[in-house]
């Protein structure tokens, strides 16, 4: 480690320190992804390292996505974060946004957890939100129909989502996102799972919410599927709550899944075998 970021990583433990950084965001890019000094670190992390592999692969725009917009602080600190992504990495990002705009919907079923959300929860000020953003597009509408009509526009491949609609029935349709054809999408995309996790009243299993969306929809093809980020904290210089969270759709059959997106040069730091 270097003696900069000896230095940044002692200051990080000061309690103060962080706000102080995150009030005052100083720094390059990849320093603050990297410490997380973003409004929604989560975000930032996943669309950069979005936009690095789609430039690695000579791709020149992406889409990223909310599903479950609310009342739209995730939304807008997506697009902030896109802006600053696109001038550094020259990837174009589109910005999306999915929800009713009225509110969750009744549950389903006990899979979506009425115990914890109910009908009416994080309503929309539709007009109040579309004022506060610049270009990311509000898709309006029943995440079923709304999802489906998506994906078979004509858009740039997806390159990261955050799934935050809390029930297993609209993550579910939601992840409709991921059936389109490898034109739809990059060979993985990095997904945040909001709601895999919850207070200790709500007790989240295997069998409910968006765990359950998650192991059906891997249980559907060998070709695709959603993997935890494993061992993410080894690769980030503080624990955060939500790297446990962070999901990557892979897409193996994908004509650029294999394609090398590590320097060469990598391979001269390298120890030799034996």
């Amino acid at each position: 480690m270097s003696a900069r970021n000896q230095m940044l990583l002692q200051l990080t433990r000061l309690p103060f320190f962080l706000k102080l950084w995150n009030r005052m965001p100083l720094g390059s890019l990849r320093t603050r992804v990297d410490y997380g000094i973003f409004p929604y670190p989560h975000y930032a992390y996943g669309l950069f390292w979005a936009a690095t592999l789609a430039a690695a692969l000579d791709i020149g725009r992406i889409s990223a996505i909310e599903f479950g917009v609310a009342g739209g602080r995730g939304l807008v600190a997506l697009e902030h974060a896109a802006s600053e992504i696109s001038r550094e990495t020259g990837v174009a990002i589109d910005v999306f946004g999915f929800d009713s705009g009225a509110g969750m919907p009744a549950p389903v079923d006990y899979r979506d957890l009425p115990h914890i959300w109910g009908p009416g929860f994080y309503r929309m000020d539709v007009d109040k939100l579309r004022g506060q953003l610049s270009g990311a597009e509000l898709v309006l509408g029943d995440v079923r129909d709304t999802t489906a009509a998506w994906i078979g526009q004509s858009h740039a491949p997806v390159g990261f989502v955050a799934f935050d609609l809390d029930y297993y029935s609209a993550t579910v349709a939601a992840l409709q996102i991921f059936s389109g054809t490898a034109s739809t999408h990059l060979p993985r995309v990095h997904c945040y799972f909001d709601d895999v996790t919850t207070n200790d009243l709500g007790c989240m299993n295997p069998y409910v919410g968006e765990l359950l969306a998650i192991r059906e929809f891997n249980e559907r093809s060998a070709e695709r599927k959603l993997c935890l980020v494993e061992q993410l904290r080894v690769h980030r210089h503080r624990w955060e709550k939500w790297q446990g969270r962070m999901f990557a759709f892979h897409d193996f059959a994908h004509p650029k899944y294999t394609q090398l997106v590590v320097s060469p040069e990598r391979a001269d730091s390298q120890l030799p075998l034996g």
